[in-house]
């Protein structure tokens, strides 16, 4: 396919991802509910019936194995025999394929969703929509904290959702993306540190972190420079991802919450409750302002901001 024709058709689908979040295909026709599917199946399988970390750790890595290059050579087939039967097959798949693997507009609209709830239904119903998009738990949490768990969340999900598959996109093609977004599906169905998945979700949570590692980098880097346009405070970003980056448990997650903590003034991080087990965290930057509606929307508009940086990159790196 032509290069200009692959940029035209990745801008459609990255505009349309804004516009739309997920909405274009219902849920059940997204490629990572079929993911999600092919990894419960397989975890029935090949879960082990006896408590063996050993069988644990070998079934589990058996399983991301298998999910991770079924995921890509069925898109790289796919991609071939449509390109074989001629544009009218090739150019559809290849713009869905591009256009559900970003998350963008999907995010921002679900992170916009909780704060205008809150501002207009109130606190008990602003919960049941931030459980939609965080792991924690939502019922006892108050107005400030859910302030937080949404720009925490649009942080750390612009690195999985939309640089990450971006990144890999630009490394090697739409199969590279997805077999990108296949790690990530596997992490956040495996990757616990519980009884179940410690030594069967292993695998799956070290790749993760491995396939993560630029992306969340790269993520931070981005979040300061649209703090610059935004008129934000991108000084205060870069010191706060200095010295908070590895205040978290994740390798990668602190990077971009640190920088947006930083750009925003906020005191991010914190005690959090996940399937009922309190889990102790440090703190992310300094409480220069208490968190409000207001650092949600900026947030927001930071994501957006940011997206639009990295793929105008993209498109100089495709182009030059």
């Amino acid at each position: 396919m032509d290069d200009c024709v692959s940029i035209v058709l990745f801008l459609f689908a990255v505009s349309a991802d804004f516009c739309f979040g997920d909405a274009l295909f219902n849920n059940n026709f997204h490629p990572v509910v079929g993911i999600g599917n092919l990894i419960s199946r397989l975890e029935k399988i090949l879960y082990p019936s006896e408590d063996n970390e050993k069988k644990g750790l070998f079934t589990g890595l058996l399983l991301t194995v298998l999910v991770v290059l079924t995921t890509y050579i069925v898109v790289r087939t796919s991609l071939f025999v449509s390109s074989a039967l001629g544009p009218i097959f090739f150019y559809p798949l290849f713009f869905y394929l591009l256009y559900t693997a970003i998350a963008c507009g999907g995010l921002a609209r679900e992170a916009h969703n909780v704060l205008e709830t809150l501002q207009n239904r109130g606190l008990i119903e602003a919960r049941v929509a931030l459980a939609r998009i965080v792991g924690r738990e939502t019922a006892q949490l108050e107005e400030d904290e859910i302030y937080r768990a949404v720009i925490e969340t649009v942080a750390e999900n612009f690195s999985d959702g939309v640089v990450a598959p971006l990144f890999y996109l630009m490394l090697g093609g739409v199969p590279l993306a997805w077999a990108y977004k296949a790690i990530n599906t596997l992490d956040s169905m495996l990757g616990y540190k519980n009884r179940r998945y410690l030594y069967f979700g292993r695998s799956a949570a070290y790749l993760d972190d491995f396939a993560n590692y630029i992306p969340a980098r790269l993520s931070a880097g981005l979040i300061i420079v649209a703090a610059f346009f935004q008129g934000l405070d991108w000084r205060s970003g870069w010191c706060i991802l200095i010295r908070d980056r590895r205040a978290h448990a994740s390798p990668n997650c602190g990077y971009p919450e640190a920088a947006m903590a930083g750009i925003l003034g906020l005191r991010l991080g914190g005690d959090n409750r996940y399937h009922g087990q309190l889990i102790k965290k440090p703190f992310i930057g300094d409480a220069v302002e208490p968190v409000s509606h207001l650092h949600g929307l900026r947030a927001i508009n930071n994501l957006y901001l940011s997206s639009v940086i990295f793929v105008i990159v993209m498109v100089l790196i495709w182009l030059f």
